[in-house]
């Protein structure tokens, strides 16, 4: 095997681009909690590089509830101008409420964007077909509207139905992180529990509806627990790590070795 890339023989500098071989950037919101392993605002778990940049003043009230809109976008577009800057080869988000900005951050940007999970809603109901449905557990269910949809390509109405995984205080170790009402001075959750908690909700949510052929994990802290979710409900899972593995694949595509 060679020690380098041989296809690497002569390098030059992009335009306005300071560091190189970049991988994922993420703008990060600028609130202070843990993530287990996988989570996005975890780092650790990712066999790709990533970088992260805080949208200033950013957190998750006022990017759930859209408020001050204008000054939110304002601030979303500056981090992912930075991630840019940096050499980030793609750009993702670590709140699946970012979609509300799809559109508007691929037009700031000259990297693809993938700000939201939910992009792959239209793949999950394309495969299994328009006779089952999709399901998206979301944190707050009250919380998702139709902009958040539709940014994304997802016709509203269609194949899909929507579970708040937060709703009726069912996952307190996630409110324990997220939510600025319940959560102590030092956000904290144990792994067992929120497993526990998320499993039970993604079970009932599957057997509430019959017809589901695929559940989408809406929030950036579930997807630790998917292979969990998975097993206990038999069908293909999408996550914010299926869409980041996929992102910096068609970012940054392999090389294949074998034989013939």
């Amino acid at each position: 095997m060679p020690v380098h890339d041989p296809a690497i023989q002569r390098i030059h500098a992009r335009r306005s681009q300071c560091c190189y071989g970049m991988g994922l950037g993420i703008i990060i919101l600028d609130d202070v909690y843990p993530g287990f392993p996988g989570d996005v605002r975890n780092a650790s778990a990712y066999p790709f590089p990533i970088q992260y940049e805080i949208a200033e003043g950013v957190n998750i009230s006022n990017l759930t509830r859209g408020e001050q809109e204008g000054d939110l976008l304002a601030r979303i577009l500056a981090a992912a101008r930075k991630l840019q800057r940096l050499g980030c080869r793609a750009i993702a988000a670590e709140c699946g409420y970012f979609a509300r900005f799809q559109k508007e951050i691929a037009a700031a940007v000259n990297v693809p964007v993938f700000a939201s999970s939910l992009l792959q809603v239209p793949l999950a109901q394309t495969v299994i077909g328009q006779e089952r449905v999709v399901g998206i557990l979301v944190g707050g269910g009250s919380y998702l509207s139709d902009r958040h949809l539709t940014s994304v390509g997802v016709t509203v109405g269609t194949n899909y139905v929507v579970r708040g995984a937060m709703d009726d205080r069912k996952t307190p170790q996630f409110d324990s992180l997220w939510n600025k009402d319940l959560r102590p001075a030092i956000p904290t959750a144990d792994y067992q529990l929120a497993e526990r908690d998320l499993v039970k909700v993604a079970r009932d949510f599957a057997d509430a509806h019959p017809k589901m052929g695929a559940m989408v994990l809406y929030c950036t802290g579930f997807q630790p627990f998917g292979r969990a979710i998975q097993r206990e409900i038999g069908m293909p899972v999408f996550s914010w790590a299926t869409l980041l593995d996929y992102a910096y694949s068609v970012a940054v595509h392999r090389d294949f070795y074998g034989h013939v």
